[in-house]
């Protein structure tokens, strides 16, 4: 169901954050806090100012936001989003040597950054999601946690897109 942004704009804060409380993987303070920005103008808007409540977050917090997230192909618990994302492009129908690819990839990365790696699926396909995975095994720590956030932000408006009636899923 796609809410308008005046259907937003009217909602107390725990439904606004039943609604849009998972558009930030686990993190529910999120919308919490653009709660309190109301009223937005536009879809737009309302992704902008969450998008910068996430940017303003200590890096602890935007660690503890990337961690929040599941390793790719996982077959642990996740959201259901991630579950939907990660299904649409093939993540959950690895042939035994992708997944096993996948894995080590996992791996290496998790030992390196200390965290998982994350990639917006939607604008990828499985093969150049291992690509760029491999290639981000090179970047630093900081680099890779600013590369982090900025997928997240953009599997956020995805999210968001499905839910708000005003806002495009791409800039």
């Amino acid at each position: 169901m796609a809410y308008s942004i005046a259907a937003l704009n009217q909602m107390g804060q725990s439904a606004f954050v039943e609604v849009l409380g998972a558009i930030f993987e686990d993190t529910p303070a999120i919308a919490a806090q653009v709660w309190q920005q109301r009223p937005f103008a536009t879809g737009e808007e309302l992704y902008q100012k969450m998008a910068a409540i996430v940017e303003a977050l200590p890096a602890t917090e935007q660690l503890a936001l990337i961690r929040a997230h599941p390793d790719l192909g996982s077959k642990a618990q996740m959201a259901t989003a991630s579950v939907q994302e990660q299904a649409g492009v093939g993540l959950d129908r690895l042939l035994p040597e992708e997944f096993k690819r996948l894995h080590r990839l996992n791996q290496a990365y998790q030992e390196k950054f200390e965290f998982p790696f994350i990639v917006a699926v939607k604008n990828h396909t499985k093969v150049s999601i291992l690509s760029i995975f491999e290639q981000c095994l090179n970047h630093s720590p900081e680099l890779e946690r600013k590369r982090a956030i900025a997928e997240i932000s953009q599997i956020a408006r995805f999210r968001l897109a499905t839910l708000v009636a005003d806002i495009e899923p791409t800039v």
